[in-house]
């Protein structure tokens, strides 16, 4: 896997410790790449006659590595539910996986407080489910994290929408939740207990996702995780935009191999076609990149094969590969 500015864990340390040790690198050994870790990695690649890219691809790392083969995703033997949730939850936080399971965002919507992979918030329900089930299930968790304010915390649900939207708005400063929340809820979203909480709070969405991919006769993996794209930001296809996919999938030459990929970047297209005015071309560049296979959404690079190990290779019901 190529790692890139904005990853996190421990083969970034690594890069920090190898690049801090050839005084090239003075920053944080705090396992997250960041602008500074970025020209020092530019730095070395320069001194190695390399193409300054910032980018630790497989030949960087064996420069920084001799003999050692670069680091696979971490993500290579997740299922393709999980796969999918990460590439999506990505887009939703700005954060690769896994930070995005731990995204905290205030009240700059009206929404209180958002969290997590899917950016769940108090306004419209959608986060009261994550927390009840988090605290009921994993307790003694909970309570190592929160610890005195747990209580607080747990009234999230029981109390009005009024009451919970105030409250969060009690803990944030001009919209940025302040510590020690921010820090005991980045905390939770790191905890693998809350990861499958939020894993399973998603799996509607991946069920949705392949009875698309059943209506499309769609068959790649790579199907699965733009129609989950979908499903999470768009919420439905609408039936103007079904007919129009189905005239442009006409049109496609039958048997053709690249038809998969064909089909794929018709639904992205007439999805965004059919989103509101404002958000047309947001969504068709995130919905294309997941159709191609990787682009850039909001600044940030995707490539869907070598990060979250996503390809055109059919998926099977059960989220695994056939």
């Amino acid at each position: 896997m190529t790692i890139r500015c904005g990853m996190s864990g421990d083969a970034v340390r690594r890069i920090e410790e190898a690049l801090a040790g050839a005084k090239l690198y003075s920053g944080p050994i705090d396992s997250s790449f960041g602008g500074g870790l970025e020209a020092a990695v530019k730095n070395f690649q320069k001194l190695h006659q390399v193409s300054p890219t910032g980018l630790v691809d497989a030949a960087t790392w064996a420069l920084l590595f001799p003999g050692e083969p670069a680091p696979p995703s971490p993500l290579a033997g997740a299922t393709l539910a999980e796969r999918c949730l990460a590439l999506t939850g990505s887009f939703e936080t700005g954060k690769y996986h896994p930070d995005c399971f731990c995204a905290v965002a205030g009240d700059f919507d009206g929404m209180g407080l958002s969290f997590g992979v899917l950016q769940w918030n108090v306004g419209q329900g959608s986060l009261q489910p994550i927390f009840k089930t988090m605290f009921e299930k994993y307790v003694d968790v909970s309570q190592a994290i929160f610890h005195e304010h747990f209580d607080d915390v747990k009234a999230l649900g029981s109390d009005s929408i009024a009451e919970q939207l105030a409250f969060c708005r009690s803990i944030q400063v001009k919209g940025q939740l302040r510590d020690p929340w921010l820090g005991m809820l980045l905390t939770l979203g790191r905890s693998a207990e809350c990861q499958s909480v939020q894993a399973e709070q998603a799996s509607t969405v991946f069920g949705q996702a392949l009875e698309y991919c059943v209506e499309f006769q769609l068959n790649s993996e790579r199907a699965v995780a733009l129609l989950f794209d979908i499903v999470t930001q768009n919420g439905s296809i609408s039936a103007a935009a079904k007919a129009q996919i189905q005239a442009d999938f006409a049109k496609l030459t039958p048997n053709d191999p690249g038809a998969e990929a064909a089909r794929l970047c018709a639904i992205a297209n007439r999805v965004a076609d059919n989103a509101r005015p404002q958000y047309v071309e947001d969504v068709r560049t995130r919905k294309l990149a997941v159709a191609n296979g990787g682009g850039t959404v909001h600044g940030i690079v995707y490539d869907l094969a070598d990060m979250f190990c996503i390809t055109l290779v059919p998926f099977s019901r059960d989220g695994t590969a056939a």
